[in-house]
């Protein structure tokens, strides 16, 4: 029976969910909206100013890296609950034909330990690895976001970091996203009375549409674009972060953030549906997984399946089930339990396809992850997209983990630090934040980076490119997966593509979560008759896409599900 995070009051399942289809499909018929189209180049972001200050470097004769970059940016100042200097990401670059990804994940600081986070039972402890700087990992960012630009980008480094530092300093209007999270996040972040000083004065978030100034980050910022990335990981800002730490119980020393690198990885590269794909690799678990994901499409007949119907959601579940059952064996490249080569060989493809009945949902306690024994070896988060007149296209997800991170701002620095140490296995076997299961090669270790979701990724064919990510935690490869396959397979427009409604499976809890209007009620039967678990979901990831056309057309989109934009350096004129 399908269940639901929301009070039915009475009213029967069945008569919900016609209820939620009858509502939603009433659009069904309409013209498919349009995305922002044009010249010149495209961002999309999850915030309006954010996208602007993208646009701004494109406008500068600036590329698709100084877009992204300044973009990332200006997210630290108006997207404080995702967009970051105090947290990591990834990006996957396209410069002419060269495709590159840069991983500056977070790393566990040099006095971490496996056991860190459990008490003296060997259970998990109570907020241990989500609240305060014991949850922190030692922030990438500031070394990620700089020498992407310098291996890349072609305007001056100060001018990339001016539209944030404008907004830092002069102000930024307060959009209702951040102010809804703000007062839902507040008990978190009254924990922290230097947190509380900054974005709860007077004891109360500010207002949408209240100008917020925030001098501090401002600051750090400034120092930022005069130093480079050693200004914010040495000297009296690296400094700041460790006092902070200590203050709070926090292990995160000056000497973990000198010692940081980003590290500029191989993608994972693959080919589908007559398509190039590459995303991210380990330590990011998104890149294998979609590869997963449209390997055994490939192989069960995904294009010839007749759409939205129960047939294809039936698929996506099965192969889901089986691509984040391989997650569990997946780490920091250093010590992962499988590879990319290993989970992306054919043989191995052809296995988990095989395994899939078209009547009948698996078990998923009885879905095993690889093993040497199955194969023989083979021989809160945000999301931007920026793509150039040129082609050239960068697809960038950074995070703070959960929402504004661990809670605590650096005094005087003016930015959150993240509790990504959560997305280790901090206690094997046991889920985490997002509800993943996760194994022994993503334990907690001094230097490691965790394991993530995070899915950047560009996709081309000829002269058509498309870049694309989400936020959302373990939710991010399948949403990513869904608009991709919307556009190179069934021929969607760009902001169509976004539009649509998404469903998801993670393996472990075995539920196959739909949005509202995902599945009509006949489609939620069958799949029920099948073993399907349905339960609703408010929203599966926030889209960010941009798209670039034969002729120099490029276009831009935003998903629905939240405020962000997308925009274009010269609108087409209709």
């Amino acid at each position: 029976m399908m269940k639901t995070v929301f009070s039915t009051r009475g009213v029967s399942v069945g008569a919900l969910v016609a209820l939620i289809f009858l509502i939603g499909s009433a659009g069904l018929d309409a013209a498919d909206p349009e995305a922002v189209r044009g010249t010149g180049g495209a961002v999309s972001s999850a915030v309006p100013s954010a996208t602007a200050a993208g646009l701004e470097m494109l406008g500068a004769g600036g590329n698709a890296v100084d877009a992204a970059v300044a973009t990332a940016l200006a997210l630290a100042v108006v997207h404080p609950q995702a967009g970051n200097l105090g947290g990591g990401g990834f990006a996957v670059v396209r410069i002419k034909d060269k495709v590159e990804t840069l991983d500056f994940r977070e790393t566990a600081p040099a006095d971490a330990t496996p056991n860190m986070f459990l008490d003296s039972r060997g259970e998990p402890k109570a907020e241990a690895s989500l609240v305060g700087p014991l949850a922190a990992g030692v922030p990438g960012s500031p070394v990620g976001l700089y020498d992407l630009h310098q291996r890349y980008g072609r305007l001056p480094w100060p001018d990339v970091v001016a539209p944030a530092i404008r907004l830092a300093r002069n102000g930024f209007l307060v959009t209702r996203r951040l102010e809804e999270a703000l007062a839902e996040s507040a008990d978190l972040l009254r924990r922290f009375p230097e947190t509380e000083a900054v974005w709860l004065p007077g004891g109360k978030p500010p207002a949408a549409g209240d100008v917020m100034r925030l001098p501090e980050l401002a600051a750090t910022l400034e120092a930022y674009a005069a130093r480079g990335a050693t200004a914010i990981t040495e000297g009296p800002i690296a400094a700041a972060v460790e006092l902070a730490a200590r203050r709070h119980g926090g292990i995160i020393r000056a000497a973990d953030l000198a010692a940081y690198r980003a590290v500029w990885r191989m993608p994972v590269r693959f080919e589908a549906f007559g398509w190039q794909v590459a995303s991210m690799p380990l330590p990011s678990s998104g890149g294998i997984i979609l590869a997963e994901t449209f390997g055994m499409l490939e192989r069960v007949g995904w294009a010839e399946t007749p759409r939205f119907g129960a047939d294809r959601y039936h698929l996506l579940a099965e192969v889901w089930r089986r691509a984040y059952a391989d997650r569990y064996l997946l780490g920091d490249p250093r010590t992962s339990k499988a590879s990319a080569p290993q989970l992306l060989d054919p043989e191995w493809l052809d296995i988990r396809a095989a395994e899939i009945k078209p009547g009948k949902a698996s078990d998923s306690e009885k879905v095993q992850p690889w093993s040497r024994e199955l194969v023989p070896e083979p021989v809160q988060t945000t999301h931007l997209s920026a793509i150039d007149g040129d082609g050239n296209a960068v697809s960038l997800t950074t995070t703070l983990n959960g929402r504004f991170g661990c809670g605590l701002v650096v005094r005087g620095v003016g930015f959150f630090l993240n509790n990504e140490m959560d997305d280790f296995a901090t206690a094997p076997g046991q889920p985490n934040l997002y509800g993943l299961v996760q194994g022994e090669a993503n334990a907690v270790g001094p230097g490691k980076r965790m394991l993530s979701s995070m899915t950047p990724t560009i996709a081309w064919r000829g002269q058509e490119v498309i870049a694309l990510g989400s936020p959302g935690g373990s939710r991010i490869p399948n949403a990513t997966a869904q608009v991709l396959l919307n556009l190179i397979v069934d021929g969607d427009g760009l902001q169509a593509a976004v539009d649509r409604v998404r469903i998801h499976h993670q393996w472990m809890p075995d539920i196959l979560f739909v949005e509202q209007y995902a599945v009509s009620p006949d489609t939620a039967k069958v799949l029920e008759r099948r073993g399907h678990e349905l339960q609703i979901a408010n929203q599966i990831g926030e889209v960010s896409a941009v798209r670039g056309m034969a002729g120099g057309i490029v276009m831009a989109a935003q998903d629905p599900r939240g405020p962000g934009s997308g925009g274009v350096v010269k609108p087409a004129v209709e």
